[in-house]
């Protein structure tokens, strides 16, 4: 059995993955306050939270127990609205030797967008399960942000001026 692996989930949402895409690359610091699962995110290193040089440290659920990781931006591809975070270090660090999720937000043809997680790992060993959670943890986080943003969506348009 290889210790490498790849797995991806890809969800509908009804906000526009530019909204979406700004979020992760310019809001992130706000998904503590949106995202059900996600405890606590503090900068841990460096000064700007979206800087790729930043290290941030997470407090989450994963399949029912709370675990804490460090997390760095690995790139951003504004055009492709993907970026790469490396996650490491703390509960991470027990179960991986590599751990890379990658966020992908898409616009389709029938004007429909998706978010597209891809989780990119290397298991340290057999033992270790591979990180069906996560893809879970990732869908519910989808659900909860794209709420918000809708939320916030309708706020800004009923503030419109006619």
């Amino acid at each position: 059995m290889s210790l490498s692996g790849k797995m991806s989930t890809e969800v509908r949402i009804h906000a526009s993955a530019a909204k979406w895409f700004n979020f992760f690359s310019s809001q992130l610091h706000h998904i503590q306050n949106i995202a059900e699962r996600i405890h606590c995110t503090k900068l841990h290193q460096g000064h700007d939270w979206h800087a790729s040089d930043s290290v941030k440290h997470w407090s989450y659920t994963i399949d029912g127990k709370v675990v804490t990781s460090q997390e760095r931006i690995e790139s951003v591809d504004e055009q492709n609205k993907r970026i790469i975070f490396k996650l490491f270090g703390e509960d991470i660090e027990k179960q991986f030797k590599v751990f890379n999720l990658i966020f992908k937000a898409t616009d389709k043809n029938d004007g429909v967008a998706c978010i597209k997680w891809t989780i990119e790992y290397e298991r340290k060993s057999e033992d270790a399960e591979p990180p069906y959670g996560y893809i879970e943890f990732c869908n519910k986080c989808v659900k909860d942000i794209d709420a918000h943003l809708l939320q916030a969506e309708e706020l800004n348009e009923s503030y419109k001026i006619n």
